[in-house]
């Protein structure tokens, strides 16, 4: 963004008329065919039910959006923040929950000079409101297969066609670019869809793992099971004590080693900064995934 916000007078930042010290945010107000209805997306006020940290340095944000008409995984939203002097500025983040109801989860990881993620992350609180644009994308979305799911996703029809056979998924995760992806990988799990599902997760270390316990219970259980999930983890920094995988940054020969195979011509999501999709994007070509099997997302300082 370009430039910063302008402090008023008084220094106090409001949340839908309370006072909070700086920094000055006010955030206001195939076979089968599948007919999509998807939401419009709009401007909603959504109140903060609840806030924690998720890792060291982000913090995971439950919402209550009024009017919000659900999502579908891997879709993101608009966050708009405006300073007291009118001033504003509006990020996207990946949401990490899906289906019809009005509740929202966000993932959001801290960017030192960012202008909405640290009062994201440090400064909301529980019961403050801010105004949120979306649901957006049709691009970076899974669905549940409408063959093999136990249920249809919501805002679908399906007529199914015994004939087709679900491709499986891999889903390929940089740090807090996971968030989309277990968003995916939930949504598979509660359609007790039979799609074969993988995710491979790069991250500094344990610590900074997000949704570790969710994937730990998603990773658990017979893989032959309707919504299964295999979660390969490559710790770059720090493994945990006895982990016998070698740290290091994800390469091509690891990447292969890992990842569904081209011949299985799997449907891949890749998300992360984008040195990480770019490297691992062009990798999978290398390795002859198609182009148009590859769906990638970035993310960059909010």
């Amino acid at each position: 963004m370009g430039a910063r916000a302008r402090h008023d007078r008084t220094g106090r930042t409001g949340i839908l008329g309370a006072e909070r010290l700086p920094p000055a945010w006010r955030p206001v107000e195939g076979g089968a065919v599948l007919v999509i209805a998807r939401p419009r997306s709009a401007w909603h006020v959504a109140t903060v039910v609840s806030t924690r940290p998720e890792t060291p340095g982000s913090a995971r944000i439950d919402l209550d959006v009024a009017g919000w008409p659900g999502n579908e995984a891997g879709q993101h939203l608009d966050v708009r923040l405006t300073a007291p002097d009118g001033y504003t500025a509006t990020r996207s983040y990946s949401i990490a929950s899906s289906g019809g109801s009005t509740r929202v989860v966000l993932a959001v990881d801290r960017v030192p000079d960012g202008e909405v993620s640290p009062f994201l992350v440090d400064e909301l609180r529980v019961g403050d409101r801010v105004e949120v644009h979306g649901p957006l994308g049709g691009f970076f979305v899974w669905r549940p297969d409408p063959i093999t799911a136990g249920a249809p996703s919501p805002g679908h029809r399906r007529d199914p066609d015994p004939s087709a056979a679900p491709r499986p998924v891999q889903l390929v995760g940089g740090g807090s670019g996971v968030v989309p992806l277990f968003a995916m990988a939930s949504a598979h799990a509660a359609a007790r869809d039979a799609t074969p599902f993988r995710l491979l997760y790069s991250v500094r270390s344990p610590s900074d793992l997000f949704f570790a316990d969710e994937l730990a219970a998603l990773a658990t259980g017979d893989p032959e099971q309707p919504g299964a999930l295999r979660v390969d983890l490559v710790y770059t920094r720090r493994a945990p004590d006895g982990d016998p995988r070698p740290v290091g940054r994800i390469t091509r020969e690891r990447l292969e080693a890992t990842v569904l195979p081209a011949g299985a011509a799997p449907r891949v999501f890749v998300c992360g900064s984008t040195g990480f999709v770019e490297a691992v994007a062009s990798w999978l070509l290398e390795l002859g995934h198609r182009a148009q099997d590859i769906r990638t997302e970035r993310f960059g300082g909010t």
